[in-house]
């Protein structure tokens, strides 16, 4: 079924109780898991596309962030969703974009938005970007649920955190998880995967190793040493590759609770991002 395309706010009212997954479109088979969950709901799955610029700091890559819409559309379909809200800047902005970054700056954002040194290090100014974004997508699609990957940890923490900040402006909205989809290399799907050569693929695969490694450590000091060498055995830039708590982000002194390993890394220009849960040592 080819599903609804929606560029105007005001079409937006029979869609309100949906299942939703926002994205910034390029999509893979990873954000086509997250619509086929959606569409498992009972409800209908609605997906947004949309880059945000307000989320990329001023040497990231929004001009050249891939956008296919005609592809995404053929995605959208074969998993399952219902409608594609499409939404102009103006739309999501409409007092511009100069005021919009301005207001992102003044946002109460969540301990793991800021605490961790994580992202929110790497990127200044990019978690104000997406608590925006999506707190405006929420408002204009009003969904009873919103389906969210699991490689991005940190934001999917940082997103279920505001919601449970503002239960009154979301409305029972629940925010639902869904795992990383894998090549079978190992490689974490990512839209910015379409930028590796050939050749930089099995450099790339360094992140998942790294991940895998650290799971046989029972110590946190020497999973992230085990990372760290790991990743610069594939030639990788390590920003961070780091084990923390699974719910604050924090750092740990042993595995006794739920932990993540977690990674930024650069290969030349690319950034990639990897996270896997860790087993509890008692």
């Amino acid at each position: 079924m080819t599903p609804i395309l929606i560029e105007d706010e005001s079409s937006l009212a029979p869609w309100a109780g949906c299942a939703f997954v926002p994205t910034m479109g390029a999509l893979h088979e990873g954000h086509a898991s997250l619509i086929r969950a959606a569409a498992r709901s009972g409800r209908p799955a609605v997906v947004s596309i949309f880059v945000n610029p307000t989320q990329f700091g001023p040497n990231e890559d929004f001009s050249r962030y891939p956008r296919s819409l005609e592809a995404d559309l053929v995605t959208c379909a074969a998993a399952g969703a219902a409608a594609v809200f499409v939404p102009s800047v103006d739309a999501m902005y409409p007092r511009g974009i100069a005021v919009a970054r301005e207001e992102a700056e003044r946002l109460a954002l969540p301990a793991v938005a800021t605490q961790p040194r994580l992202e929110d290090a790497c990127r200044p100014g990019h978690f104000a970007g997406v608590v925006q974004v999506v707190t405006r997508l929420f408002e204009l699609v009003r969904p009873s649920v919103a389906h969210f990957g699991e490689k991005d940890w940190q934001q999917l923490r940082v997103i279920t955190e505001m919601v449970a900040m503002h239960p009154t402006q979301f409305d029972g909205l629940r925010i639902v998880p869904e795992p990383t989809v894998r090549l079978d290399n190992g490689l974490a799907m990512s839209s910015r995967n379409r930028y590796l050569a050939p050749d930089q693929i099995e450099a790339a695969r360094g992140l998942s190793r790294a991940l895998q490694v650290a799971c046989a450590a029972q110590h946190p000091g020497t999973a992230e040493a085990l990372m760290h060498g790991t990743l610069e055995e594939h030639g990788l830039e390590v920003q961070y590759a780091v084990v923390r708590s699974a719910h604050a982000l924090l750092p740990v002194q042993g595995f006794e609770a739920p932990t993540r390993g977690l990674i930024a890394a650069k290969l030349g220009t690319i950034r990639l991002i990897d996270t896997m849960a860790l087993p509890i040592w008692r």
